[in-house]
């Protein structure tokens, strides 16, 4: 699959910036969008070629929002890749059960977030 565009998600404006400038500085083009709600319009609306998804925000976490995705017909072949705080295996289990594809733990490197990309 060729990704030209990719959506992150993030409520922390300095990870979101991170995340932004190291894809974008890969060669692609990026959306955001700041909580799980947000994610899930934006991803109906813009049709992402893949999705870097937080896990703890606000109004709707980073599951909730997979599991969304991945029900809806119009999102559900879009792969999404959680990059968060949360390094428990509980929780990569949780988040293949939820739809993810892949799980990068934070604090993550460039060459983590590139390789993934590439990956897909």
């Amino acid at each position: 699959m060729a990704i030209t565009k990719v959506l992150v998600v993030d409520d922390s404006s300095a990870d979101l910036l991170n995340l932004q400038q190291i894809i974008e500085g890969a060669g692609y083009k990026t959306v955001t969008a700041r909580s799980g709600k947000e994610a899930v319009e934006t991803a109906r609306s813009q049709k992402p070629d893949v999705i870097f998804l937080d896990i703890i925000m606000d109004e709707m976490d980073g599951f909730e929002a997979c599991r969304r995705l991945s029900k809806d017909e119009s999102t559900k072949s879009i792969p999404v890749v959680f990059v968060t705080s949360k390094n428990q295996k509980a929780d990569r289990v949780w988040a293949e059960m939820q739809g993810a594809k892949a799980f990068i733990t934070k604090p993550y490197s460039q060459d983590a977030i590139i390789q993934q990309l590439s990956a897909m």
